[in-house]
């Protein structure tokens, strides 16, 4: 679902704070982001990837001109399917729509052959951002799809994925979620069958959204280290999406990595005034010019009234920080949940990134693990199952 934040966060990299010698150290760095929703907006009428957005007008994040702006060499294009009804006409509504999504992220690929490319090895990353080109990894939020045939899993594994997730907000066949009340206690039979193929196949893991329990189970069961594509500590925001201190260490010893999301750190506004002016803003390219000016009054009456996100630059930095206090530089990453309800105060897309670059240079952080966090960690995971499916 995407969400709306107030105006004052269109904010980028020329904000104060980040100088010269940071935007060219970011320039520099390999920045991924495990997590991009952005794959929704290609089914937008008149929206195009192509071009430059306005996060305030249209309510997207990400396009190929601010991922040049903002220094995103790429990431994690995710195929994602809403939960639905746990039997064989939803699997299969499911995974046409999962279908239809992989093929309209490769034909946003196909529409920029000179500027994007798909990738499915970590090492063609950096070969790709020294070409010039945008990363597109792919991955699945939502094993849903794949209804109780696992061989449709090596399916979107021949069409290109590398990272899946067993279940979203609500439970299904493969495990209990995070936000639903638990029916397998963690991972289902079904669920043990479905990791052991992705370790056979090589895709790494992600265990956002997937309750504790289930979590627990993939970290235990995993023959590769486990990802968390956008999560965050729970220490910061008592959520149950978000990771307590403890599972936050072992993830860690086991070699994981918590890409950290701007979602929840505090509570938003999910209101049904809000949700009327999603749909509006979802339709923003087929407005005429007098609904659009309605629709920017609107917007603004209801952020007077209760803002989408109280969040700031500075919650997220917070939230940031104490990863990599409790789990070590070496486990942490970003997966800003953009054009999927991310977003903060200050960082409202993908320009702004080099802010958290500067801030943490100003923090004293070496170059070496500003990398780690903007993809070497990332990449280590995705070369650990590569490596496990080539055993």
């Amino acid at each position: 679902m995407l969400l709306l934040l107030p105006a004052l966060a269109l904010l980028a990299a020329a904000e104060p704070g980040v100088g010269p010698e940071d935007l060219a150290f970011h320039e520099e760095l390999l920045v991924l982001d495990t997590h991009l929703d952005t794959p929704v907006l290609l089914e937008r009428p008149g929206w195009r990837f192509g071009d430059h957005h306005r996060y305030l007008l249209d309510n997207s994040q990400v396009d190929l001109p601010r991922m040049e702006a903002g220094g995103l060499d790429g990431g994690f294009f995710v195929i994602y399917t809403r939960q639905g009804p746990l039997d064989a006409a939803g699997y299969a509504a499911a995974r046409d729509a999962a279908l239809g999504r992989a093929a309209a992220i490769r034909a946003m690929v196909a529409a920029h052959p000179d500027k994007m490319a798909l990738a499915t090895r970590a090492d063609e990353a950096a070969p790709l951002a020294a070409a010039g080109k945008r990363i597109v990894y792919q991955s699945l939020e939502n094993s849903y799809p794949l209804g109780e045939d696992l061989s449709l899993l090596r399916a979107f594994h021949g069409m290109g994925v590398r990272m899946a997730g067993p279940v979203h907000s609500r439970n299904n066949q493969f495990a209990d979620s995070a936000t639903d009340k638990p029916r397998w206690r963690g991972l289902s039979p079904l669920g043990r069958r479905w990791l052991t193929e992705m370790n056979r196949l090589g895709m790494v893991v992600d265990a956002s959204h997937a309750s504790d329990r289930a979590f627990d189970h993939l970290l235990e069961l995993s023959r590769t280290p486990v990802i968390l594509s956008h999560s965050g500590p729970r220490a910061i925001f008592d959520h149950p999406r978000n990771l307590d201190d403890a599972r936050m260490r072992r993830l860690a010893a086991k070699g994981g990595v918590m890409q950290l999301n701007t979602v929840f750190l505090v509570q938003h506004d999910s209101s049904d005034e809000r949700d009327a002016l999603h749909a509006r803003q979802d339709a923003y390219a087929t407005l005429p010019p007098a609904a659009r000016r309605a629709l920017a009054r609107d917007q603004a009456a209801q952020d007077a009234k209760r803002p989408y996100t109280t969040a700031t630059f500075d919650d997220f930095m917070r939230s940031l920080r104490h990863a990599i206090r409790v789990m070590g530089v070496d486990h942490v990453g970003i997966g800003a949940d953009w054009d999927g309800g991310g977003g903060v105060n200050g960082m409202a897309d993908v320009e702004a990134l080099p802010r958290i670059t500067a801030a943490l240079r100003a923090d004293g952080m070496s170059e070496a693990d500003i990398a780690k966090i903007w993809g070497g960690n990332t990449l280590r995971v995705l070369r650990a199952a590569e490596a496990t499916a080539a055993r």
